[in-house]
C-alpha cells in the first residue's frame, strides 16, 4: 500500500486514549468503537512508516501502531474476529471477566516481567497478564489458544526464552506455563507486519504437564483455531477456500523453485507428488522428525508408491513419478537448505499440508483447489499457463455444466481431456449430496473416470482424486483416442461426459474431441461440451458436423461471454448432446444467449462474481433450458442440421426494451465506419 493511497480494510486494532484501551473494528471502510455509544465513521487507511492511521471523514485521526497491526494480521489469518464467532470465543487483551478460571490464572501471571526462567512459576509483575488474545472453543472447554504479538521480527524468540517482556515466544510461553495448570494449553507466537516478513510458532502444553510440544508444522503459518486442535490431535486439517491464500503461496513456491531450477516439467509433478505422499500416513506423521534431505526424498518416494500401489496406479506411472524425486535428489541448490529452513524440502511439504491440502480435503466442495493453485503456479512461468498444456475451465462454468449434464449419485461421469480434473472433483461432489454412505463408496469406486495425457496434469488429476477420498483413481494415462482406453470407457456404462477439450490442435478438431466422447458414452447419454465459437458455424469442420449428426442430438447451445477465459480471449459455447440418438432436424434445438454471468474484471482477480449475482442468473438459464422458453433477448428454438450456424444469435428475437440511445449511437457508428472503409462515403 502506498502513502496518500485509500483502502477498503478489514482489521482488529487497539487505541489508546486517557490510559483506556478502546477496541476498534475496522470493517470495509466502517470504523465502529466497541464501547459504550456506537459511532461509524467512512474511513480511509493510510501507512506512514511505523504506524497505521485512519482518518475518518469528520477530521478526527484514529492511529494503530505497528504491533496492534500485527495483532490484525493474526485474526485476518485465523479467520476469526474479536468476539463471538462460530467454533467459540476470542479475548482481546485478557479481558475474560466472564470466564473466571482464566481470569484467575491471568491474575497469578501477573504482567510479564522483563526476565524470568521458563521454570520459573513465581508470579510476575502487579496486575494481570493481558495477552494479545485467549481462544475458546465452545465444543471443547477443556482447550484454550493463547496469543501474543510482537511488531518486527527481531522480537521473536530470545535464545534462551527467558525474557517474556521483550519477545513473542517467550512472552506466550510465560503466559501457557500459567494457563497450563487448567487447561490444554495452543502457545502461538505472532511477530512483523504482513505475511512476507513475518514468523510464527506454535506449542502445545498439556494440562499439568512439565514440558511442551512444538507444532513444527506450524512453523510460520497461522492457522484457523480449529486446526491448531486438529493440528494438535494428529488430525487432516479442513479450511475454506481462499483465493488469495492459493495465490501467495504459489507466488512464493514457484520463485523459489526458479532458484533451485526445477525444470517447468518437473514443477507439477513435484508438487502433485508430495501431496500424493501426504496421504500416507505413516509419513505425514514422520517428514517433519526426519534427519537428512536424502532421507526425507526417500520417504517420499516409498510413500508414493504406497499411496499410488492402493489406488491401481499402473507401476509405469509410479515409476515415473519417483525418478522426477530422483533427480530432485541429485539436486545440490535443494540439499543445501537446512531441514526445517524457509525454502527446504519439509518447508514445502509443510505449506502443501497446512495452506493447500486444507481446501482440497472437502470431498463435497465443488471447487478445485489443486487446479486454481497450479494454475496460479504456471501464471508466472510466463503467460496463462495454456502454452504448458492447461486453460483451466471457470469453475463456475464447471458448475453450470454439471447442473446441465443433471449430474447425481446415480451418474457415471467421464471427462476424456480431464486436466487436473476440475470437472470431476465438481461432478463428485454433486453426487456425493444425496448420496448415503453405501452409495458415497460406489461413486468413488465406479462413478467417475477421466484420461489425460500430460504426465504432469495426469500427476495432478490422480493426486486430486485420492485426495478427495476416490480411493481408485480411475484415471487413465494416455491419448484419448487410443483404441484400449476407448475400449475399457466403453465398457464402464458411463452416462454423461463432460468436456473443454484442447483447442486449435493441429491434428485433431474440437468436434472430432466432442465425437469421440459420444462414442463412448451409453446409447442416450448426456455429453456437455464448451468448446470455440467456431464448432458452431455451418461453414467450418462440415464433415465432422454431420458425422456427429448421423450419430448424436444436438439438444441446446449456450452463447457463453465473450470474456469467460479472461485473460484468454477464446469466445466460446456450450453444447448438449444426447449420444447414439440421430439427430432429427424437424425437432427444434434450444439455444441461449448467455453473455451475462454477472461477473467483472478486477486487478490481479481476473473475473470474479463480486456482486454475487450469479447463483440467480444461473438458476434463469437452468430454467430457461429445462422448460424450453422463448424470451426476446435470452432464448430461441429452432430445427437445425449440419449446415445450419448453432447459435442463439442467428434465431433470436431482439428485446428492444433493453436497447438505449447509446446502443442506437454505437450501431449509427458502425455503420458509418464500414462505409468509409468501403469507399461510399467520405470523411468531411
Amino acid at each position: 500500500m502506498e502513502y496518500g493511497e485509500a483502502y477498503d480494510f478489514k482489521a482488529f486494532c487497539a487505541h489508546q486514549r486517557n490510559g483506556e484501551t478502546i477496541w476498534l473494528t475496522v470493517v470495509t471502510g466502517l470504523l465502529a468503537s466497541s464501547g459504550g455509544n456506537l459511532s461509524e465513521y467512512w474511513i480511509n487507511v493510510l501507512f506512514y512508516d511505523t504506524v497505521m492511521y485512519i482518518k475518518r471523514t469528520d477530521g478526527g485521526i484514529v492511529e494503530m501502531a505497528i504491533e496492534q497491526y500485527t495483532e490484525s494480521l493474526t485474526l485476518r489469518e485465523m479467520n476469526c474476529t474479536i468476539g463471538k464467532n462460530p467454533f467459540g470465543y476470542v479475548f482481546p487483551q485478557g479481558d475474560v471477566s466472564d470466564v473466571e478460571k482464566i481470569e484467575k490464572l491471568l491474575k497469578e501471571a501477573g504482567g510479564k516481567p522483563k526476565e524470568c526462567e521458563l521454570g520459573d512459576d513465581s508470579k510476575g509483575g502487579t496486575g494481570k497478564a493481558k495477552p494479545e488474545y485467549i481462544i475458546t472453543f465452545d465444543d471443547d472447554i477443556h482447550t484454550i489458544i493463547v496469543v501474543e504479538c510482537k511488531n518486527s521480527v527481531k522480537k521473536h524468540c530470545s535464545p534462551n526464552l527467558n525474557k517474556p517482556g521483550g519477545f513473542a515466544v517467550d512472552g506466550v510461553l510465560y503466559y501457557a506455563k500459567f494457563l497450563k495448570r487448567e487447561y490444554n494449553v495452543i502457545a502461538v507466537a505472532v511477530s512483523g507486519t504482513s505475511k512476507e516478513n513475518m514468523k510464527a510458532d506454535a506449542y502445545y502444553w498439556q494440562k499439568g504437564q512439565e514440558e511442551y510440544t512444538v507444532l513444527k508444522k506450524a512453523k510460520d503459518i497461522i492457522l484457523e483455531p480449529e486446526n491448531y486442535v486438529e493440528l494438535m490431535k494428529g488430525n487432516k486439517l479442513r479450511k475454506a477456500y481462499s483465493l488469495d491464500e492459493i495465490r501467495n503461496t504459489a507466488l512464493d513456491m514457484h520463485n523459489s523453485l526458479r532458484e533451485i531450477k526445477v525444470t517447468e516439467a518437473h514443477k507439477p509433478i513435484f508438487i502433485a507428488g508430495i501431496l500424493i505422499a501426504l496421504n500416507d500416513e505413516d509419513f505425514s506423521k514422520s517428514y517433519s522428525m526426519l534427519p537428512s534431505y536424502k532421507l526425507v526424498m526417500q520417504n517420499i518416494q516409498n510413500a508414493i508408491e504406497n499411496v499410488l500401489k492402493d489406488s491401481d496406479v499402473k507401476s509405469s506411472r509410479i515409476s515415473y513419478i519417483k525418478q522426477v524425486f530422483n533427480t530432485l535428489l541429485d539436486n545440490t541448490k535443494f540439499a543445501e537448505i537446512p531441514l526445517g529452513h524457509s525454502r527446504s524440502i519439509t518447508w514445502y511439504i509443510e505449506q502443501l499440508e497446512m495452506k493447500i491440502r486444507p481446501m482440497m480435503d472437502y470431498a463435497d466442495s465443488t471447487v478445485d483447489a489443486l487446479g486454481v493453485f497450479y494454475h496460479e503456479f504456471i501464471k508466472y512461468a510466463g503467460g496463462d499457463g495454456s502454452g504448458l498444456g492447461i486453460v483451466l475451465t471457470p469453475q463456475h462454468l464447471t458448475e453450470f455444466m454439471c447442473d446441465l449434464a443433471g449430474v447425481n449419485k446415480n451418474s457415471r461421469v467421464v471427462d476424456i481431456c480431464c486436466g487436473s480434473g476440475s470437472f470431476l472433483v465438481t461432478a463428485m461432489s454433486k453426487m456425493f449430496r444425496d448420496a448415503n454412505a453405501q452409495e458415497i463408496e460406489n461413486i468413488r469406486k465406479d462413478g467417475l473416470y477421466g484420461v489425460e495425457f500430460d504426465d504432469g496434469l495426469y500427476t495432478l488429476a490422480i493426486a486430486n482424486m485420492i485426495i478427495r477420498k476416490d480411493g481408485k483413481s480411475n484415471i487413465y494415462k494416455g491419448d484419448c483416442f487410443h483404441k484400449n482406453i476407448t475400449k475399457e470407457l466403453k465398457e464402464k456404462n458411463i452416462n454423461i461426459g463432460l468436456m473443454n477439450p484442447p483447442y486449435s490442435q493441429k491434428d485433431v478438431s474440437e468436434l472430432e474431441f466432442v465425437e469421440h466422447l459420444l462414442e463412448i458414452l451409453t446409447a442416450g447419454g448426456t455429453g456437455v461440451v464448451v468448446v470455440p465459437v467456431s464448432c458452431a458455424i455451418g461453414t467450418k469442420f462440415k464433415e465432422v458436423r454431420e458425422r456427429l449428426m448421423k450419430k448424436n442430438t444436438l439438444k441446446a447451445v449456450f452463447s457463453m461471454p465473450d470474456d469467460i477465459f479472461y485473460p484468454t480471449g477464446t469466445n466460446v459455447c456450450v453444447m448438449i448432446w444426447e449420444a447414439h440418438t440421430p439427430h432429427d432436424s424437424k425437432q427444434e434445438t434450444f439455444f441461449g444467449y448467455c453473455k451475462e454471468d454477472g461477473f467483472v474484471k478486477r486487478k490481479k482477480l481476473g473475473r470474479i462474481d463480486a456482486l454475487g449475482r450469479w447463483g440467480a442468473i444461473e438458476e434463469e438459464w437452468l430454467k430457461l433450458y429445462r422448460n424450453r422458453d422463448v424470451v426476446d433477448g435470452l432464448s430461441a428454438r429452432h430445427c437445425v442440421d449440419c449446415k445450419d450456424e448453432w447459435l442463439c444469435e442467428a434465431y433470436m428475437q431482439t428485446d428492444y426494451s433493453k436497447l438505449t440511445q447509446d446502443d442506437f449511437q454505437s450501431t449509427i457508428n458502425d455503420y458509418l465506419s464500414y462505409l468509409v472503409k468501403k469507399g461510399e462515403v467520405y470523411e468531411a
